[in-house]
């Protein structure tokens, strides 16, 4: 009951605070996400009139300033979805990772070697519970639609949708699945090996803040670039109306064939910029409390 209580309590308040810090840097990247023609220009004054169309829309007029505000939109879902993700996910992760370890370490350290048993235990957990995320795929869909398409679900609550929309809520479940799959492995994976690496502690090892904070930024930049191609198919296969009903393969080809490879890497630069630290931050304050809330309650 003591580990429950610290990392449902360490993910509840990671995902709470990064919903009360982070949320507008979210509505950017997948406002730029979801654009699909050139955001670059000839000169800086038309790329930043282009972005600011892009990222604020109607109230581009308003400047960057007084735009912020509008930054908040589909902020309940969000909160819902949020909260409840990471607590699944920082939770889940935590409670299966101890479950290979405990049950399982033998075969990994035959199969990984010593070495790398460890990093493997965290991130084939991570990926497992990552995929596992598609069943809270509803709210994750009204979140992106309020964010860059909010016309879809204008004047619907959200007892409406489920009833009305049904299963057009988990549209994208099977891209999400593939980000997710890939994107968590390595998140997990990537944090636990830079804690050994860098600072020579063994996975379930009690860490320094500061120590969470470097491995976190590493990992999260890593999961963002490895995750990126999918996430670009998955989030323009979620903003569409529900009435349409493009597939993943064809943004897949269109992609490859109207914006070449860098098309699958749109916006790295302010992802990693903008969700690198909102994912460094919620990592870093969860890892940091479910260790001082399992050993301190």
């Amino acid at each position: 009951m003591k580990n429950d209580f610290g990392t449902i309590a360490g993910s509840t308040i990671a995902g709470i605070t990064e919903i009360a810090f982070f949320h507008p840097l979210d509505t950017v990247a997948k406002r730029l996400m979801s654009y699909e023609s050139k955001v670059i220009k000839n000169s800086f004054k038309e790329t930043n009139n282009n972005i600011k169309n892009i990222v604020l829309k109607n109230h581009a007029n308003n400047g960057w300033i007084r735009g912020i505000p509008t930054l908040y939109p589909g902020l309940g879902f969000a909160t819902g979805y949020k909260i409840t993700q990471r607590i699944y996910k920082y939770s889940g992760q935590h409670t299966l990772k101890n479950y290979f370890y405990n049950n399982h370490k033998p075969k990994f350290d035959n199969i990984f070697g010593e070495k790398y048993s460890n990093t493997m235990i965290s991130a084939l957990s991570g990926s497992v519970i990552g995929v596992g995320e598609i069943a809270l795929l509803p709210l994750d869909v009204l979140k992106i639609k309020s964010q860059t398409n909010p016309e879809s679900i204008k004047k619907r609550n959200l007892f409406q949708l489920i009833r009305q929309e049904k299963f057009n809520l988990y549209r994208g479940w099977q891209w999400t699945a593939l980000r997710n799959a890939p994107g968590s492995f390595t998140l997990f994976g990537t944090s636990t090996l830079l804690k050994n690496k860098l600072f020579n502690l063994d996975m379930n090892e009690k860490s320094s803040l500061f120590q969470h904070f470097v491995c976190s930024t590493g990992a999260s930049i890593a999961c963002i670039i490895v995750s990126s191609p999918l996430d670009v198919i998955k989030t323009r296969v979620q903003n569409k109306d529900f009435s349409q009903k493009t597939k993943g393969t064809k943004i897949l080809g269109d992609i490859i064939k109207y914006e070449g490879f860098t098309g699958f890497f749109r916006g790295i630069g302010p992802k990693i910029m903008v969700i690198g630290p909102k994912l460094t931050f919620s990592f870093t304050i969860a890892q940091y409390l479910i260790e001082l809330l399992s050993n301190n309650t």
